[in-house]
């Protein structure tokens, strides 16, 4: 199935929503369209394949960067910058996973995404490490 409508149009969310925001929508619109919802409904069917799709390519950082970049979206501001506490996503490839650290200085950007040079610290040693954009996420302010 191909979408002609905007991901984010779909999803009712704005082209700068972060990973929880897509997702609290795309659950808030599967319960509203489900099949078990709205049996034997053609329009409901369709919409839920529209909602599956947007999501699909929304929550996968590599697709939504080549579907956000030929619309412009790449544009956007940075996410963080220099002293938020920033936390190192579980995804992430790294030995710094679920780390909690504090952005350094601000960030680079390159054709894809902002770089950020994150500082942590631990036993009295401090050390800094490169990462993306969609590897890191700020951290609760209390």
């Amino acid at each position: 199935m191909h979408i002609k409508q905007d991901l984010y149009e779909i999803l009712g969310v704005v082209s700068t929503a972060d990973t929880n925001d897509i997702k609290e929508a795309y659950r808030s619109l599967a319960f509203q369209y489900h099949p078990d919802v709205n049996p034997m409904d053609p329009v409901a069917k369709e919409k839920m394949e529209e909602i599956n799709e947007a999501y699909a390519i929304l929550s996968n950082p590599v697709k939504r960067r080549d579907y956000d970049l030929p619309r412009g979206f790449s544009t956007v501001a940075p996410k963080f910058s220099t002293g938020v506490k920033v936390k190192v996503n579980f995804r992430s490839k790294t030995p710094y996973r679920d780390h909690t650290g504090v952005v350094d200085s601000e960030p680079i950007k390159d054709t894809f995404r902002f770089w950020y040079m994150v500082r942590f610290g631990s036993n009295g040693v401090s050390t800094v490490n490169r990462f993306a954009e969609e590897e890191l996420s700020e951290v609760d302010k209390q």
